[in-house]
């Protein structure tokens, strides 16, 4: 059974599948009184539909642990972190209480704090240790549980960084966050640095940084050189563990070395406003890209043209035209997730969620009932887990 968790910015939804990849069941966390009737949106199964907290929030983000299905975790922007310990079917806010907030006064060796600003941005769960979630926030901060989220604490020194003084982000200028979480994948064998999977975190600040961490977040290492800059997702993958692929505005970019030095490989790529990435479950070689001209054509419904771009190996970019998935004018930049087998992904866009298991060569519509006004809307996260 594959368990889908979908964020767009005005309700979220828990969709499972059967093992043919048909829609078994839904429930979501914004009441639909409408179906979104454009024809490339896949029809509504009339699903179960489930008031619960999140209505009407702003949702930014949306992180499972596929050892912990039971926990779902959803960032908000303007009402802080949520989570689900029933799977999604019921949420309540975390993160308001346990100590000091951050700022205060700290007693030595630390102190469990609060997560202060009520904006958060991104959130992620440790491959290793589902106990152990990260949330960053606006402004850029960084917090971390080892609890499973019930105490929080911040992880300091990032905006001490050299380069946080130029990190800005330009709707609000005065101000700048933390897009994207990703742990980097446990090496095995050969030479390492010390740093164990659960150390080392690459952290995205919109815009301005792709920052990274070896230890947990007891310090932090600055932008290299010939970084990204406007970093919006970061992909890895555990058989390439000093690799990773990131979907910027400044273009796509691939390290093979940890982050220390980057690659712009976009042979093929005909928009480099870059916003989702996901590599292939079985296949570190198979990457999918999501691309449009300018931020405006990617987050404006009336005036989005968003594509959708494969890589294999040390080819060009091969746009997915005509394969099944909305993509061009009107699509909103899709985000893009893999699954849980080879050649498995996963789109979600103001389009619909939509589903290949051929690598991208064909796709077809997941049926969940949407909240009126999808079209209008962006996708905010996407996790697809496997609870067999």
């Amino acid at each position: 059974m594959t368990t889908i968790h979908a964020a767009t910015r005005g309700g979220y939804r828990r969709v499972v599948l059967d093992e043919t990849g048909t829609a078994a069941s839904a429930e979501t966390s914004a009441v639909a009184d409408a179906t979104a009737t454009d024809d490339a949106t896949p029809a509504a199964t009339s699903p179960e539909t489930v008031e619960s907290a999140l209505d009407g929030h702003a949702l930014e983000c949306v992180a499972v642990h596929p050892d912990r299905p039971e926990r779902v975790f959803v960032g908000t922007f303007e009402s802080g972190l949520w989570w689900s310990t029933d799977g999604g079917h019921s949420f309540e806010r975390v993160g308001t209480d346990g100590g000091r907030r951050a700022g205060s006064d700290r007693r030595p060796g630390g102190d469990h704090d609060r997560i202060e600003p009520d904006a958060v941005t991104a959130v992620a769960v440790a491959p290793e240790a589902p106990d152990e979630v990260w949330v960053g926030t606006e402004p850029s901060r960084v917090y971390r549980s080892t609890d499973g989220g019930t105490t929080w604490t911040e992880r300091d020194g990032l905006t001490d960084l050299d380069s946080a003084s130029e990190w800005s982000f330009p709707p609000r200028p005065h101000t700048h966050h933390v897009r994207w979480l990703e742990p980097a994948p446990r090496r095995v064998g050969g030479e390492t640095d010390g740093a164990s999977g659960a150390d080392r975190w690459y952290v995205a600040v919109e815009a301005g940084a792709l920052v990274r961490t070896h230890d947990g977040g007891a310090t932090w290492l600055d932008r290299v050189p010939d970084g990204p800059l406007d970093t919006h997702t970061v992909a890895t993958h555990p058989d390439a563990p000093d690799r990773a692929w990131v979907a910027a505005g400044d273009g796509v970019a691939v390290t093979t070395d940890g982050g220390a030095t980057w690659d712009y490989p976009e042979t093929g790529l005909d928009r480099t406003y870059c916003w989702s990435v996901a590599v292939d479950a079985a296949d570190p070689e198979r990457v999918l890209l999501s691309a449009a001209r300018s931020a405006r054509e990617a987050h404006t419904a009336d005036r989005a043209e968003t594509y959708v771009y494969r890589r294999e190996g040390d080819g060009p970019w091969e746009r997915l035209d005509d394969a099944g998935l909305p993509v061009g004018p009107g699509v909103t930049r899709p985000v893009v997730a893999r699954g849980t087998v080879g050649g498995e992904f996963y789109a979600l866009s103001n389009r619909g969620l939509w589903r290949t298991a051929d690598g991208g060569d064909s796709w077809r519509g997941v049926s969940v009932e949407w909240p009126a006004g999808i079209h209008e809307q962006t996708a905010r996260g996407l996790v697809v887990v496997d609870e067999r």
